[in-house]
């Protein structure tokens, strides 16, 4: 990761607390808490994310549109089990990438809630890989519809 790209991140995760995760540019952001892949060590990513259901979100590895898969993505894939910072409360989580069905369906209700994201879609050959991020403490979520 690039030193603007941490500093950057540094600034949202700062903000995040300070607002005690109230949405910031129009969107809900949570803290992801997960296992670097070869490092080992903790990394804290804020992210963007779309409610499923109570216990479930969803986050797009956009990268905002590069051409790779951000480093988080592969930390998920090596290290399934995390943590979901979002709002005031911190969820142990785990990860998984959407199926086909699963991604289509809830892609289009992201492009529907969002529709800045097809900027970065459009941005970039691959394909987004949709991860659902399966909250094992059940808390108070938006439901989607």
């Amino acid at each position: 990761m690039s030193h603007e790209r941490a500093t950057y991140d540094q600034q949202i995760i700062r903000a995040f607390r300070a607002n005690r995760g109230a949405p910031q540019h129009g969107l809900d952001l949570l803290l992801l808490h997960h296992v670097g892949a070869r490092s080992g060590r903790e990394r804290v990513t804020p992210l963007a994310y779309w409610p499923v259901s109570d216990t479930t979100v969803a986050v797009l590895a956009s990268n905002r549109g590069a051409p790779t898969h951000p480093s988080w993505y592969y930390n998920l894939v090596a290290n399934p089990d995390a943590k979901a910072e979002i709002g005031t409360e911190t969820f142990p989580a785990r990860a998984r990438i959407a199926i086909a069905e699963e991604r289509s369906k809830l892609l289009r209700h992201i492009l529907d809630q969002t529709p800045s994201v097809a900027t970065a879609i459009d941005r970039t050959a691959r394909q987004i890989p949709l991860v659902i991020l399966d909250l094992l403490t059940p808390g108070v979520r938006t439901a989607a519809p």
